[in-house]
């Protein structure tokens, strides 16, 4: 009787991703020398789940490699070995590796076991010797030892399946350590009527002739020590040339029950355990598509279904009754609770899709580690808001941006300690990642207390690419904010961590894709602080409903500078006949949306209209509309599942009356309209709104 253990893969899959990331979370916590007991045993734990989980599933490639850090690990918190920093550097590689082989896995594809083979070869060196003998225990027989036999009674608890454990995989293991005979006591199966296929009814008698010693038989069975009565003894050669099973005493667990009962032998192969254990999933990607949720938002969500219900109840009765004044009251009481209980119901279902960005956080002080190291830095790390919660689709997307911030921080911004000290510095840098909500948004800093941005020489690399004249007037903010140009890079020497010249102008772009922005501010000497702004949810946002022509268009509420009649004596046009609004020291080109999206029947005189003022990439434009609607928050439809992409159009929403409105993407529709320059973030009118001007 076997089950499909598939279905449990997910499951396992990520709890050992959980396990990696605590164990690289409590690894960068240790200090040679000063190590605290329990965080070892922190690791110990979860490299032994791994282990074990991995050999259950039939991933031996995992759980071999396991088996030599868990070793050194054992070592370590039993007093035999004094941790070491090459140590905590070896194990913390070994958790990349385990993430590479489980994420390969996980996948569907074959692992690449080199880097796994390295590794291993170095544990062998630390442990001198001792775990070559051991940890070859499952692959290959070691040569020397006498032959010996064991009994082997497993007597598995009937709930064993439901823990996703496989005893055939087990005795598949098993039967790589020698000769194998097995007996299976099948007297305890019901009739079919009491029979439950989730239930395990079998037990077996195992004989095992091997060169192995006793502890690489229990160490099979360790991962079900819990859930079944194991015993092994030795039986002193008795069967070394012929196991018989007439020749050995009924199992002592089960003997009233096996007395007299017909066993059956079972042929156990040596198949290899990962091609059995190939999921029928198809899925390829890494991606994690499940998500933890509180219990505490669970029960909310009950009761919020249980408030909806009973007002769905008591308005279906009010339905059935004479309409009268008393009953068409109840009914708008209904309706109201109705709409409030349904706003109650979709804030809790936004909430358990927002995880604590301690998610995100978490790989910093592995990043911090490392990249301070190679370039001989002295960083502390600081975090602040780890449990403020972000959308996951949210925070999946802005971890790349961050780590490219951070990297930036410590490359450029963080001082050498040599060079802190003549400026009267600690020598210890620090970069503080904060997270909080302000009003709808999270904001997140990426803080460092370097030496700052260099604006004469930002400044001076500008001129010399042509991004600005040598005769513009920049304030501080503005010289700051030529790091997003594409391109555009200060570094004086190109490395692996930073100076390519590109990034700053991707991270704002990325940014710009959740519908957020991020901004720097910076001091001489002082340090710099990025400060991202983000939406807590990319499913629903709030937006201003406006009309153009007969239809209706939502522009994100985020992107409004302002609204505004045009007085027409403002208005120019300058070359290709574009018109621009005069709005106190700023030009503001005008888009006529109903121009853009081929309306008919729109209103076309100015001074009728109204403008909408909207900003991105640090342009602002106005986008000139019939009539300004309602504002609320919408639910966003993703246009490219299920039509197509469409320029200008970020995605759709369905209204209360049931049409279907289009969201507008501000960026795109800059592009569209044909202002910005090919290649750059420069609007053609800028230019000639210069020459006009002068």
């Amino acid at each position: 009787m076997s089950i499909d253990l598939s279905q449990f893969f997910d499951v396992f899959f990520e709890e050992s991703f959980e396990g990696l990331d605590v164990m690289e979370a409590e690894l960068l916590n240790l200090q040679p020398g000063h190590e605290d007991s329990e965080t070892i045993n922190t690791i110990f734990r979860a490299a032994h789940s791994i282990k074990g989980g991995s050999g259950t599933f039939g991933f031996t490639s995992v759980a071999n490699f396991t088996h030599v850090l868990e070793t050194l690990l054992d070592q370590i918190r039993d007093g035999r070995r004094q941790l070491t920093a090459e140590h905590v550097n070896l194990l913390l590689q070994s958790v990349d590796c385990l993430r590479a082989l489980l994420t390969a896995l996980q996948a569907e594809e074959t692992p690449d076991l080199s880097n796994a083979n390295d590794l291993k070869v170095k544990f062998e060196v630390i442990l001198g010797g001792e775990e070559s003998a051991s940890s070859d225990t499952v692959d290959n027989a070691p040569q020397g030892r006498e032959s010996q036999t064991y009994q082997v009674d497993f007597k598995p608890l009937p709930h064993l399946f439901k823990t996703g454990n496989e005893p055939l995989y087990m005795l598949s293991e098993l039967s790589e350590l020698g000769d194998l005979e097995t007996h299976a006591f099948c007297d305890a199966i019901p009739e079919i009527d009491d029979f439950n296929p989730e239930d395990c009814y079998l037990s077996w008698r195992l004989y095992l002739t091997t060169s192995q010693p006793e502890s690489a038989i229990k160490e099979i069975f360790e991962w079900v020590e819990d859930d079944a009565e194991i015993s092994v003894t030795l039986c002193g050669g008795l069967f070394e040339d012929d196991v018989s099973a007439s020749a050995t005493p009924e199992p002592e667990f089960d003997k009233e029950k096996t007395t007299g009962k017909e066993t059956q032998n079972i042929d156990v192969t040596k198949a290899p355990l990962a091609a059995k254990a190939k999921p029928e999933t198809s899925k390829k990607s890494a991606e994690s598509t499940s998500i933890r949720v509180g219990i505490d938002k669970v029960d909310s969500l009950i009761n919020m279904v249980g408030e909806l219900v009973i007002t769905q109840a008591m308005l279906t009765q009010l339905g059935e009754q004479e309409p009268t004044e008393n009953t068409l009251a109840a009914m708008q009481e209904g309706l109201a609770q109705l709409a409030h209980n349904t706003r109650d119901l979709q804030e809790n279902v936004m909430r358990i899709r927002m995880l604590p960005i301690s998610f995100v956080f978490s790989r910093f002080p592995r990043l911090v580690r490392d990249t301070s190291q190679k370039l001989n830095k002295q960083v502390e790390l600081k975090l602040l808001g780890e449990q403020t919660e972000l959308d996951k689709t949210v925070m999946e997307k802005i971890s790349d941006p961050m780590v490219h911030l951070v990297r930036n921080s410590l490359d450029h911004g963080l001082e050498t300690p040599e060079d802190r000290i003549r400026a009267g510095k600690d020598p210890v840098g620090t970069v503080t990642l904060n997270a909080f909500h302000q009003g709808g948004n999270i904001v997140i800093e990426i803080m460092d207390d370097g030496r700052g941005l260099n604006t004469e020489k930002i400044k001076n690399k500008a001129i010399a690419n042509g991004l600005i004249q040598a005769t513009d007037e920049l304030t501080t903010e503005e010289v700051n904010e030529l790091i997003f140009r594409p391109g555009f890079s200060t570094a004086d020497e190109v490395s692996d961590i930073s100076g390519r010249g590109v990034g700053m102008d991707v991270v704002r772009r990325n940014i710009q894709a959740l519908n957020g922005s991020v901004e720097v501010t910076s001091a001489k000497g002082v340090g710099s602080t990025f400060t991202i702004r983000l939406p807590l949810t990319l499913a629903i946002l709030d937006g201003q409903l406006v009309k153009v022509a007969k239809h209706t268009y939502i522009i994100p509420l985020i992107s409004i500078v302002e609204s505004l009649q045009i007085q027409i004596k403002k208005v120019s046009k300058v070359g290709n006949g574009l018109e621009v609004l005069r709005l106190r020291d700023e030009y503001i080109p005008i888009l006529r949306l109903y121009q853009l999206f081929n309306h008919d029947g729109a209103i076309e005189e100015l001074d009728k209209t109204l403008l909408v003022v909207v900003e991105s990439d640090n342009h602002k434009v106005g986008l000139l509309v019939d009539d300004l609607l309602a504002q609320q928050q919408v639910v966003i439809k993703s246009l490219e599942a299920n039509y197509q992409k469409v320029n200008g159009i970020s995605g759709a929403t369905i209204l209360g009356d049931g049409r279907v409105s289009l969201i507008v993407d501000i960026s795109g529709l800059i592009k569209l309209s044909g202002l910005k320059r090919p290649g750059t973030q420069e609007l053609l009118v800028e230019q000639e709104l210069d020459e006009a001007v002068s």
